[in-house]
């Protein structure tokens, strides 16, 4: 999968703009990286809209899961 080096560029602004927007969130992700990902733990996500609707939704981390998230953290 070849990506346009132009996206690439603009992806990188974008992503170093939501670190200064969200500064906890990266260093949360690193941690649940080395910490939580393994067979059986729980990843819960919740979302509530400006209008009040909450979309909800959680998935258990099988060995297919940790073999995905293993493979995109060694993708760097």
């Amino acid at each position: 999968m070849n990506m346009n080096p132009m996206m690439l560029m603009q992806l990188q602004q974008r992503l170093g703009l939501f670190q200064q927007d969200h500064p906890k969130v990266i260093p949360f992700l690193q941690a649940v990286g080395n910490n939580a990902v393994t067979e059986g733990t729980v990843f819960a996500v919740k979302v509530t809209t400006p209008d009040g609707k909450v979309l909800e939704s959680n998935i258990k981390l099988t060995a297919n899961d940790i073999e995905t998230i293993n493979m995109m953290k060694n993708a760097k």
